[in-house]
């Protein structure tokens, strides 16, 4: 655990929960903020707090002595350390084009209206659509905080759960695309499935599908 004594009246703990809560009974703190993480790398929850450490440095200047040149210092801490580069905000439109078409592309249902579609248990709904993401039985893109997985992976003739070749093909393509980019890549136009896009060829013919995705990946080897 990381213990950042930054200000005399502020520290910044970073660590397990269990890290953390044991670091709390030597602080002697009567008040205390957290923000806890989930599935985020080590070293981006350290710049994390490092960044909200500066901040809470800054803030306290600034409320101790009202003056402009601490405004300004916290107003630096809040700012990024440059201005986007126009490489990047052509990424973020790119990105974002790329997630409005898989939007647009077709059904994508959250847990519970998979559990619902396929007569689950009412009780967890949420369960199992969660197991068989998790089984990579199926995939889901997460927007808005929210799950959301495509209904051309559910197959009707089983009661909707997941298309049995589905499986194969999460497997193919997660060694090089992430949710999003399995979306847009079964939301695309197929050369090797004749211009069709691989979500309205996968329960007619499931098989050319995974010869379409280990093309795929063989393109992104050579690439």
């Amino acid at each position: 655990m990381e213990d950042r004594a930054d200000y005399p009246a502020v520290s910044t703990l970073l660590g397990t929960p269990g890290e953390v809560q044991a670091g709390l009974e030597h602080t002697g703190a009567d008040q205390v903020l957290a923000l806890t993480f989930k599935r985020v790398q080590p070293n981006v929850a350290s710049h994390v707090a490092e960044s909200l450490s500066n901040m809470a440095y800054s803030m306290f200047d600034v409320l101790a002595s009202q003056d402009k040149e601490s405004l300004e210092s916290l107003v630096r801490v809040l700012l990024p350390p440059a201005p986007p580069s126009p490489r990047l905000l052509r990424e973020a439109r790119m990105l974002a084009t790329m997630r409005k078409a898989v939007l647009e592309s077709g059904d994508w249902l959250t847990a519970a209206q998979v559990a619902e579609a396929a007569q689950l248990s009412t009780r967890n709904p949420s369960a199992q659509p969660n197991k068989w993401k998790k089984q990579g039985m199926i995939f889901a893109i997460n927007h808005g905080g929210i799950d959301y997985y495509p209904g051309y992976g559910l197959d009707p003739a089983t009661g909707y759960r997941p298309v049995r070749e589905l499986v194969g093909i999460v497997d193919i393509l997660s060694a090089s695309k992430d949710a999003w980019g399995m979306a847009y890549w079964f939301a695309s136009s197929n050369s090797m499935l004749g211009g069709r896009r691989p979500q309205d060829v996968l329960l007619s013919n499931p098989h050319l599908v995974i010869d379409a995705a280990l093309d795929e990946v063989r393109h992104i080897d050579h690439a």
